[in-house]
């Protein structure tokens, strides 16, 4: 076999990889660890409402406290699922994190970039952003939604009602309310453990 040969049979073999991979449920996520997210979403919103009376006058405060949290229970999160994905998906495990990472990337990365653009272009527009995080992500479990129990499609409504009631409720007072990040995140983070839970094969399966 030539060079060119066995290049070429190697990349037939990782895009092979790569379809199996697409059209295989992912495992990789770990209930016990989205439920922690929901705790540290309750506890930062906890923390808000004790130390930041009036977050529209001091936003970077409170984007440090909710990036915080977020990045905190992303790094559990990843973690995580590295270790998961290689206990559960073997020789497919990176393949199957790329996978999912490039489902739920677009609403990531535009969630990221947000509070920044409205905090330099439309701070008095920064009320906007609990609801806007919450479709967005919602937006992005719904675009996972291939990779995983058809069931989580239900967590993804539930962040896409909650954004849009979130919207609702803030236009009035155009505050940033602790608990309208904390109620939706606390919860939503709890039924998304709960249904991978019992979807993935209950206490056996989250060891």
């Amino acid at each position: 076999m030539t060079d060119l040969e066995l290049e070429k049979a190697l990349a037939d073999i990782d895009a092979i990889k790569t379809q199996i991979a697409r059209g295989s449920d992912f495992r990789g996520y770990g209930p016990t660890t989205l439920a922690l997210t929901g705790f540290l979403a309750v506890a930062a919103a906890v923390a808000q409402a004790a130390w930041l009376p009036d977050p529209m006058a001091a936003p970077e405060i409170f984007l440090a406290i909710w990036i915080g949290a977020a990045a905190l229970g992303m790094a559990l999160a990843g973690a995580e699922t590295v270790t998961r994905s290689r206990r559960l998906h073997s020789r497919l495990a990176d393949e199957m994190i790329h996978a999912a990472f490039a489902q739920f990337a677009p609403a990531a990365i535009v969630g990221a970039v947000l509070p920044l653009v409205l905090l330099h272009a439309a701070p008095d527009a920064l009320w906007l952003l609990p609801g806007l995080w919450q479709l967005l992500f919602g937006l992005g479990i719904v675009s996972s939604n291939r990779a995983l129990p058809r069931a989580t499609t239900l967590t993804g409504g539930w962040y896409i009602l909650c954004g849009l009631v979130v919207l609702g409720v803030s236009a009035e007072a155009r505050d940033l309310s602790p608990w309208t990040m904390g109620v939706p995140f606390g919860l939503g983070q709890l039924l998304f453990a709960a249904i991978l839970h019992r979807a993935l094969g209950g206490a056996h399966d989250d060891a």
